[in-house]
């Protein structure tokens, strides 16, 4: 911390995600802002993975101290959030009149932001209260669907639904540029020798059909087609 800095008072309840009316603050303006901080760990993040984020490398990297950091940021579970809400960013509007493709786009815009940030992935999948930009995504979701016959509670499961397998779309794509292939080829010795065992495995490995390197969109097109479905009987009955 600089000399003379007057940090902000700590407060280990305060909501970073849903801050209150601007306080005013009597002093020299503080050093960091809390989007500093979170933009900080996501390069590090990024470059590195998300265990090797901690106070002290981001405090080093801000040129800080890990003590002075905690009047912006009161812990990890706090950055953690703010990181989080940050790398889903704000979601395009969807202008698009038919709701399937919309939906579509939803899904394949939440996979494009998990891809450029990986680690989102896990911290999306742990328990977590949604921030302001997540939420967004649900307004822009929600509105995709906002005329069919489904209940509230389902509408969220959709949107559950699309986005666990974006994500989990992206787990894969993280770890490998073509993760089907890769599996096929380090399988093909046991395919080859074992094939009477596994003779079902072995046809569709090598069924070269299907939807085979384009997992995302294949799946996307099984959900949004269960959830018209669902809709079509709900209107027939």
């Amino acid at each position: 911390m600089t000399p003379g800095e007057t940090p902000p008072a700590p407060n280990p309840g305060e909501d970073l995600l849903w801050p209150g009316p601007a306080t005013v603050r009597r002093g020299p303006k503080p050093r960091f802002t809390v989007a500093q901080i979170a933009d900080a760990g996501t390069r590090i993040a990024d470059a590195e993975g998300l265990g090797a984020v901690t106070m002290q490398r981001i405090a080093h990297d801000l040129g800080s101290t890990k003590m002075a950091l905690y009047r912006y940021v009161p812990g990890r579970a706090e950055l953690d959030a703010v990181m989080l809400d940050r790398s889903f960013g704000m979601p395009r509007p969807q202008h698009d009149a038919d709701w399937r493709r919309a939906l579509a786009a939803w899904a394949e815009g939440v996979h494009a932001r998990a891809l450029a940030h990986p680690w989102s992935v896990e911290l999306a999948q742990r328990p977590h209260r949604p921030g302001p930009c997540e939420l967004a995504w649900y307004e822009v979701g929600l509105a995709a669907m906002a005329d069919l016959e489904l209940h509230g509670g389902e509408k969220l499961d959709v949107l559950a639904l699309l986005a666990g397998h974006a994500m989990s779309i992206v787990r894969q794509e993280s770890a490998s540029a073509a993760p089907e292939q890769e599996l096929a080829a380090s399988m093909q010795r046991i395919f080859t020798t074992r094939a009477a065992d596994y003779p079902l495995t072995v046809a569709a490995f090598s069924d070269p059909g299907g939807a085979r390197g384009d997992a995302l969109r294949f799946g996307v097109e099984r959900i949004v087609a269960g959830v018209e479905a669902l809709a079509a009987s709900r209107r027939e009955g």
